[in-house]
């Protein structure tokens, strides 16, 4: 089971000019040592989010925070550009002296509320600065996919780039309002940049789970693991029973998954920060324990939090 350890970034605590609500999608890299960099998003006063990273400290189950937030470190693409309304990373990896961050482009629509893309920033100084790797997506829209795809999840296994990814399915009017309906897709590549998508479903609706979002996925004796959100799609910002959750599944190949929703280890709280959601884990291990960096509330809303086991 999950020992919650309480919020650890909490958002009120490091407004700035820039940052004025949330802190979303955390996501730790190791940096040396007991130093990591924890990346996320955060919202300017217009609502758009841009990305930022903290330094933390990790030994014996506890994280601390070092300093202040910084960033962003990327902006806001051109005007008409598939992120040019909000940059949000949501996975991290260390290549051939490179970092390539992984991050989910924003654009308001107006038959729905957004469409969303998958972007690639690549960074030369250790994770401080990065740059666009193209001015579009890696990752977009198709004749297959033609709603959106978002919240990448990435790792090297055995000299082939693995992607774990959110496909939007449908769109439909709920409350008078457009809710979407995604699940979990998988993709290969040989290089990080150009990615072979062959409709490849990893996880899908069931009873429990009417939407499925931004995984974690890392391989453990010879084994793939993942946890990841789900939601309904009814009432999920305002009632608890509907909110996001945590699940977990486990696979052998990667591609073929089973839910195992009772081995998760972590639940919502009775009160507090995330009672009503969780989501937008990354879990990770260090020095013999495990951690899971997550939001709560709002979508990150209060900040992020972690576990420990």
């Amino acid at each position: 089971m999950w020992k919650k350890k309480g919020l650890l970034f909490e958002v009120e605590n490091h407004i700035n000019d820039s940052i004025k609500s949330h802190a979303s999608i955390p996501f730790a890299l190791h940096m040396s040592d007991d130093l990591f960099r924890i990346y996320f998003s955060s919202r300017n006063e217009q609502g758009k989010s841009l990305p930022y990273y903290i330094d933390c400290k990790i030994d014996n189950g506890i994280i601390d925070l070092v300093g202040e937030a910084v960033g962003p470190i990327l902006q806001l693409g051109k005007l008409g550009s598939f992120d040019d309304s909000g940059i949000m990373p949501s996975s991290l990896i260390k290549t051939d002296n490179k970092i390539f961050m992984y991050y989910i482009g924003w654009n308001p629509q107006v038959t729905v509320s957004y469409r969303l893309s998958i972007g690639l920033a690549v960074s030369h100084d250790n994770g401080v600065t990065f740059s666009r790797y193209s001015e579009g997506p890696i990752c977009d829209r198709s004749m297959e996919e033609p709603y959106f795809n978002t919240a990448p999840y990435v790792i090297q296994d055995n000299n082939l780039w693995k992607m774990w990814y959110i496909s939007c399915t449908e769109w439909k009017i709920i409350n008078d309002y457009p809710e979407p309906a995604y699940h979990i897709k998988y993709a290969e590549s040989q290089d990080g940049i150009t990615w072979k998508r062959e409709g490849i479903i990893c996880l899908d609706y069931d009873d429990v789970a009417k939407a499925l979002g931004r995984p974690c996925v890392y391989k453990r004796n010879n084994k793939f693991e993942m946890f990841f959100s789900y939601r309904n799609t009814d009432e999920y910002r305002t009632s608890k029973n509907a909110g996001y959750k945590i699940g977990y599944a486990e696979s052998e190949d990667g591609k073929s998954w089973n839910k195992l929703y009772e081995e998760t280890g972590i639940s919502l709280s009775e009160e507090g920060w995330d009672s009503n959601m969780m989501e937008y884990c990354h879990v990770f291990e260090h020095k013999g324990f495990e951690y899971m960096i997550y939001n709560g509330n709002g979508f990150g809303k209060d900040g992020f939090g972690y576990a420990v086991r």
